[in-house]
């Protein structure tokens, strides 16, 4: 766990010019040299590495130029992430340098092989040496000057990186444009927020710093002092503030691109927003870049980013007018999922102006009584929002294969209130606030404020990376009112989703009060939500599908239409055994076109009963695609049967009336509503429009107001759920779907999830082919397992899977045996042992919910009594993960020891 953040390349800028640059910095190592011999015909780049003594420190540097680039050129200090080094950045100053800059990168007091202790920006350290640093560019022969001393010069970096570049324009005036990325306005603000101490990220900065006396001697006595009492002090603040670019707010004027991250309990929106507002009211130009990952994961965006930036260098220090600098504000969306890796596929959103954390307000009224919880003693157990440094891959978003979300609330230590079903969608962005009346039994409270998207049963944390706002009420015993801010995000909310605020006692993250108390909330207002409404989100281009399949669809229903009021005098008689059985192959085979000894399916034979939700699962060309063709009739087998409730299928067969499908997508015609998309769909099958079961179909499909607007204006989520819903119409009694995720970002493919879920309960049965494997392993009862043709399993999900009591937990560093044999007792686990990459940890209560069991929620219900306790597996996997943080287990991540993943692998032995 580190602040690195290598896909960002942090950087520094330069403070005031102290010295000449002859006094102030002495070469003590020079001139190793290097020439990176690019492929493609691109520049060669050379770079030269020197140790400089500056003030008494030696500072590690690497310069390089391009000898694609005449004459002089602009600069640019590329500034490393705290943690890391200059070897972090070296890639993007490569590629700097073949794009016309003179690009010069350092180790920082340190880190790397640099010396001197770590001040955390100290103006006197670290800020003085990005000052010097640009003295001595301004003596390179390939550097461009503004005048004598003064050398045109850009600063960017990520985190401790891009806290440096804002310090660096405040405190030198030679600085002539940034980039700060994932960075702080106000230190203080950031571990300190309202008081509260976030010891576990202060935690981090330590240990990813190399220890406390790698610190400057009063940040480490600072930091063990707040630490032993749980509370931030005045002069702690005061340190903290110092050392921020809000202390110099006032003092930077130069163009600044803040790219700030949306997964980030470390630095969130809110520091760039203050910082944008603090740059603007200076005059200088300022644009803000919401990206889709953070120091808590996410997707980092770098090439765009590392695009922009750029792009933000070419203009204001090359005076290229023509550089495209962007958007003002810009907003990462997810815009659906590529099924080929399960990868969320992003989208932008737009404003000409930023429109800052407030804007649009909407109010919604919160319901909810007076409500009493307590602060345990110790503050123990306490709740989970988020865990720093575990949020990325391999981390705690493999949780949700254990059907265990990070949020955790413990009974009897928070207060809900929630609001009335939305009547419309609703978008978020910015940041919520809410008015409440607390009163304590003590007179120092701490509260940590948290918002949920409720719906379908299930709620789910509308903060990023489960981001909570801590709040200290003092004088809490007689009674406060106090408007809370939340932190600001960007959310869309579905019509008839609820939002559920819940204020909670205790958090993992933050230091509360070690002494139990009572606390009581009482509501003194709305939830004011911002909105954005300037902010637009790019249309995504309508697939040329859109057009040409409606037609098709429809020739297509015509001719089973006409098909299906022949009859044919070959086809065997039903099976009366049969009748209720949704589905039974037997040794069906189909050779592929112009073969007589290659198969595409050779002897498969399984059965589906009612109620299931089937997984057909394989690699490519395992024979999926063409067992589902001939299932719906589309292909004629070669050998074997195929039988729907006893029917043998034949092209055009009655009984494929009680079978639904969806494959590769549906066809709408855009400029009708969804409504009559589907009203025209089922007019062309030629049946009674009663036997539709419209309503019924687009209850369970959940739709909402959305079927009266035009098909053109949905999202890819909507389509994809008004093409389960053609499917589903006439209800019928077998549902196929193939690949019905596609194209859908996470929530959504979660309401597709309970889509296929309520549709089996009614005691119907659904066929689901899909390469998602974690989605299928929380979705289905029952699997199918092909390759080359052929059956390798079928049975049921656990049954395939194996036990989910065994978790594997992921080592930063190994432990100790007394460590393990404390993580061996605690009550939440049987066994412990050491094993590759970390501990094998096997739970002693009820095993984990591995997804075997589709017709069961794996979230808390949301309407379910405010104190009901959470189910005992969830409860187990994160009191587990509590426990292992609180004995100081250095936890990198939390897996299932044996997934599908696994098993699918072990099943087709490497054929995927």
């Amino acid at each position: 766990m580190d602040l690195r953040l290598p896909g960002l390349r942090g950087l520094l800028r330069r403070p005031r010019r102290l010295l000449a640059a002859g006094a102030a910095v002495v070469v003590l190592a020079g001139a190793g040299t290097w020439t990176a011999v690019a492929s493609d015909d691109k520049a060669p780049v050379h770079r030269t590495d020197r140790v400089m003594a500056i003030d008494g420190v030696h500072i590690d540097t690497s310069y390089f130029t391009s000898s694609g680039t005449s004459g002089r050129r602009p600069a640019v200090l590329l500034a490393h992430g705290f943690g890391g080094s200059k070897d972090d950045v070296r890639e993007q100053a490569e590629d700097l340098a073949r794009d016309g800059y003179a690009v010069l990168t350092w180790s920082a007091r340190g880190f790397g092989r640099s010396t001197g202790k770590i001040g955390l920006n100290d103006p006197k350290g670290e800020v003085a040496d990005v000052s010097k640093l640009i003295d001595w560019l301004a003596e390179q022969p390939q550097v461009q000057l503004d005048k004598p001393g003064d050398p045109r010069v850009g600063v960017a970096g990520a985190s401790y990186g891009g806290a440096i570049s804002l310090l660096a324009a405040g405190y030198d005036h030679r600085v002539d444009a940034i980039a700060p990325a994932i960075t702080y306005w106000n230190l203080a603000d950031a571990l300190f927020p309202d008081g509260v101490f976030k010891k576990l990220w202060a935690g981090i900065f330590i240990n990813s710093g190399g220890g406390c006396d790698k610190f400057e001697p009063q940040l480490c006595r600072m930091y063990e002092r707040v630490a032993e009492s749980g509370k931030p002090d005045a002069q702690a603040r005061q340190i903290l503030t110092s050392r921020s670019p809000s202390a110099v707010g006032d003092r930077i004027k130069v163009p600044t691109l803040l790219i700030q991250g949306q997964t980030d309990s470390l630095f969130p929106l809110g520091q760039a927003d203050a910082a944008a507002k603090a740059i603007r009211a200076n005059g200088a130009p300022v644009d803000v870049d919401w990206i889709a990952g953070g120091h808590d994961g996410g997707d980092m965006e770098t090439s765009r980013v590392q695009s922009r930036v750029r792009s933000w260098f070419d203009r204001y220090l090359k005076d290229d007018k023509a550089a495209d600098t962007g958007p003002a504000f810009r907003i990462t969306r997810t815009g659906g999922i590529d099924s080929t890796d399960g990868a969320a596929l992003l989208r932008g959103a737009t404003d000409d102006t930023y429109p800052g954390l407030e804007s649009g307000e909407r109010s919604f009224a919160l319901t909810g009584r007076e409500q009493s919880f307590a602060n345990p003693a110790g503050a123990s157990p306490p709740a989970v929002s988020a865990l720093p440094g575990l949020g990325g891959a391999g981390g705690l978003a493999q949780l949700s294969s254990l059907g265990v979300g990070v949020s955790l609330d413990f009974p009897g230590q928070y207060a809900r209130f929630e609001s009335a079903p939305l009547t419309s969608g609703l978008r978020i962005t910015g940041s919520p606030t809410v008015t409440v009346h607390v009163k304590s039994t003590t007179d120092d409270a701490v509260l940590f404020a948290k918002v949920y998207d409720v719906g379908s049963g299930s709620a789910t944390p509308v903060l990023p990376s489960q981001l909570v706002a801590p709040v200290r009420v003092e004088g809490a015993k007689a009674g406060k009112d106090v408007t809370i801010t939340l932190p600001a995000i960007d959310h869309e909310v579905e019509q008839g989703h609820r939002l559920r605020l819940v204020l909670a006692s205790t958090d993992l993250g933050y230091a509360s009060p070690a002494t139990p108390a009572t606390y009581t909330v009482t509501l003194k207002g709305d939830l004011k939500v911002p909105t954005a409404p300037g902010v637009t989100t790019a249309a995504a281009p309508l697939p040329s599908w859109v057009w040409w399949l409606p037609l098709a669809g429809a020739l297509i229903a015509l001719t089973l239409l006409a098909t299906s009021r022949r009859r044919t005098t070959t086809a065997p008689p039903p099976d009366p055994a049969l009748a209720e059985v949704p589905l039974q192959i037997t040794d069906l085979s189909k050779r592929y076109a112009k073969s007589a000894d290659r198969y595409a399916v050779r002897g498969l034979s399984f059965r589906v009963e009612k109620g299931q939700v089937l997984g057909l699962l394989g690699p490519n060309g395992a024979g999926k695609t063409t067992t589902l063709r001939m299932l719906m009739g589309l292909i004629k087998p070669d050998d074997g049967e195929i039988r729907v409730f006893g029917h043998a299928i034949r092209p055009g067969a009655p009984v494929l009336s009680r079978v639904g499908a969806f494959v590769e997508g549906a066809g709408f015609l855009p400029h009708l509503s969804g409504r009559e998309n589907l009203e025209l769909y089922w007019q062309a099958t030629g049946r009674p429009p009663e036997d539709a079961h419209m309503e019924e179909a687009l209850e369970i499909a959940g739709l909402g107001d959305a079927l009266a607007r035009a098909v053109r204006t949905y999202s890819q989520g909507m389509r994809q759920r008004l093409a389960i819903a053609q499917a589903m119409l006439g209800l019928p009694d077998l549902l196929i779907l193939d690949e019905p995720t596609n194209g859908l970002d996470p929530p959504q493919i979660r309401e597709m999830r309970e889509v296929m879920i309520r549709y089996a309960a009614a005691g119907r049965t659904v066929i689901v082919s899909s390469h998602l494997l974690a989605e299928v392993e929380q979705s289905c009862t029952h699997l199918v397992v092909m390759d080359r043709g052929r059956l390798v399993q079928a049975g049921e999900v656990n049954e395939i899977i194996g036990s989910g009591d065994t978790l594997l937990v992921g080592l930063a560093a190994d432990i100790t045996d007394p460590l393990l044999e404390k993580v061996a007792a605690l009550p939440e686990v049987e066994s412990a042992t050491r094993t590759d990459g970390g501990l094998l940890v096997r739970l002693a209560a009820t095993p984990l919910r591995g997804a075997g069991n589709c017709a069961t929620s794996h979230d808390v219900a949301a309407d379910a009594p405010q104190h009901t306790e959470a189910p005992t597996e969830r409860t187990n996997a994160s009191a587990l993960l509590i426990e292992l943080v609180r004995l100081e287990v250095p936890v990198s991540s939390l897996t299932p020891h044996r997934r599908l993943e696994d098993a699918f692998l072990t099943l087709i032995g490497g054929s995927a």
